[in-house]
């Protein structure tokens, strides 16, 4: 009696199957992995040992680099709009900024429009999300969610959750990492395959570790990028006119910590710096403050006694900048152990994706800057490492061009769901098998809209292949082009050098393409000459 029975089952459910096929995944749920993503922010890949950055001597991402030897590292990952919100709408949507909506982090989020972990749970998955959203209002999409509100704090964090605002005690990245574990121990549906996105604040600015952290690399010195002392002043105009110069622009107070306390009386009303460190000190426990300032006083009595002026007091901050930098990738880190442990714990690793990215590149120095929004390398690339248990060849690398614009249809691939045609990017899923397919992409976009704003980073567009890159500077009528072959550090602006008229002819037609194939229609026009110089002035950076 069994056999008839289970031949009628499966020739129901077969006719069911066909009669949903456009809703229904194209594999079984028993074959269909699992997909742990894995997000930080601001973590650049050269801070990552697994991309043999100039930050790998001191073995930065230990877990991390575990994660790549078991997976794929992709060498020219991208994204489409270095800033965090815009980042992160992008990988929702599968569709660039001027798309989906949110073109800079003064936007919210439309999260009554498409998204791929809504569609994963139309194909059977239960899906989570834990950390820093940035997207404004309550995500949509998934059975369950804690987030930041905004940036969120780095101690003792709010989270906004489906029952209200809630405080959890601890740091956040620890916070982050136990909501992420509980749900796998106790949350999740069982009998459905999972999507999990754990989504860290850190390393963002400003760069407060955990005090277990506290005294990394404290006895040492970092290396310093060769950079470090570049005024980009002779090749590149946009650039004179930023905000995010180590030297100039990060604070000693609100950014470094020097003599900072929760009661804090001096210079706390300048203007636009970011004085979350200030307001989170306020939320430090007894406990916490006490950890903190056995790690900072002595360190600020040294600097003081020192008394550094010009390239010394430059490096001085640069060291106490990247160290903590560090110190705060160096939790993340642990969350990503954390995570792979208990996927082994709960018997899910050979059936689970584990996906670490982080939503942009990030300046450490480099160029003598902090921050992002730049198309240039630093801000640009953003790290992603896979592990695919059964598909993705351990320890080996990609070099094709990919974007975080291909991430929802990767995991919708990876689902057997059906991915929209009116997503923009394209599935990783054959570069993750080892594919190389003829007709993959032979340049990238790129898009930052938000100007004027913090760190006057202009508005730009342009285009990227494996050796040229061309940005404009629209509002200011300004181009730049670069050898990426001959000047990997993007020195000398070779727009106006006759020998690479041709390339530029070329990438200028390559970049109309690419604004045709994205349907951006964005207005790229440029600003009157007066409007121009008003803009550029320090009174208007104030």
């Amino acid at each position: 009696m069994i056999m008839p029975f289970r031949f009628f089952h499966a020739f129901v459910l077969l006719g069911c199957l066909v009669a949903n096929a456009s809703h229904a995944p194209r594999v079984s749920a028993d074959d269909r992995p699992n997909i742990l993503f894995i997000f930080s922010d601001d973590h650049a890949p050269h801070a990552i040992g697994a991309y043999d950055g100039w930050l790998k001597s001191v073995d930065p991402t230990p877990n991390i680099d575990q994660l790549a030897k078991q997976g794929i590292v992709f060498r020219n990952s991208f994204c489409t709009n270095s800033i965090c919100g815009p980042s992160r709408a992008v990988i929702q949507t599968g569709k660039h900024s001027h798309k989906n909506g949110f073109m800079n982090n003064g936007n919210s989020f439309d999260w009554n429009q498409q998204t791929f972990p809504k569609l994963l749970q139309k194909a059977g998955y239960t899906t989570a999300i834990y950390g820093k959203s940035h997207l404004k209002g309550e995500p949509q999409g998934y059975d369950d969610w804690k987030v930041l509100p905004g940036q969120g704090l780095y101690y003792n964090p709010d989270m906004i959750t489906p029952e209200g605002r809630k405080r959890i005690e601890g740091h956040c990245t620890d916070v982050v990492t136990d909501l992420a574990v509980e749900w796998l121990k106790q949350g999740r549906t069982e009998d459905k395959p999972f999507m999990l996105m754990v989504q860290h604040k850190a390393p963002h600015r400003n760069w407060m570790p955990a005090p277990r952290h506290l005294d990394l690399y404290a006895d040492i010195d970092l290396p310093e990028p060769n950079t470090l002392f570049d005024k980009w002043h002779d090749n590149a105009p946009p650039a004179r006119h930023q905000e995010l110069e180590i030297d100039r622009h990060m604070h000693l107070n609100f950014d470094l910590f020097v003599d900072l306390t929760p009661d804090f009386k001096g210079n706390e009303l300048v203007g636009r710096y970011d004085k979350s460190a200030w307001r989170n000190m306020q939320r430090m426990t007894p406990e916490q403050l006490k950890t903190w300032f056995a790690a900072y006083r002595p360190r600020d009595k040294a600097f003081h006694e020192a008394d550094l002026t010009a390239d010394a007091l430059v490096r001085w901050k640069y060291q106490r900048y990247a160290k903590n930098y560090l110190r705060c990738v160096k939790g993340v880190d642990e969350s990503v152990g954390t995570l792979m442990e208990t996927l082994d714990e709960l018997g899910l690793s050979d059936n689970t994706v584990v996906i670490y990215s982080s939503d942009q590149g990030f300046y450490i120095g480099d160029h003598g800057w902090y921050d992002k929004r730049w198309m240039y390398e630093e801000s640009l690339k953003m790290p992603l490492i896979v592990k695919w248990p059964g598909v993705t060849k351990p320890g080996s690398t990609d070099e094709h061009l990919v974007q975080n614009l291909d991430y929802a249809e990767t995991f919708l691939e990876m689902a057997g769901a059906d991915v929209p045609d009116d997503m923009q990017g394209e599935s990783l899923v054959p570069l993750l098998k080892g594919d190389s397919p003829d007709d993959w992409r032979r340049s990238i976009y790129y898009h930052y809209y938000e100007y004027p704003s913090v760190h006057m980073v202009p508005r730009q567009y342009g285009v990227r292949n494996h050796r040229y890159k061309l940005i404009r500077f629209y509002q200011f009528d300004e181009w730049e082009f670069y050898d990426l072959k001959n000047d990997p550090d993007e020195l000398t602006n070779q727009y106006n050098n006759p020998e690479y008229a041709n390339q530029i002819s070329d990438m200028k037609q390559e970049l109309d393409r690419l604004r045709k194939h994205y349907q951006d229609d964005s207005d790229v026009s440029v600003l009157p000459e007066e409007k121009q110089i008003e803009l550029r002035t320090p009174q208007a950076a104030g």
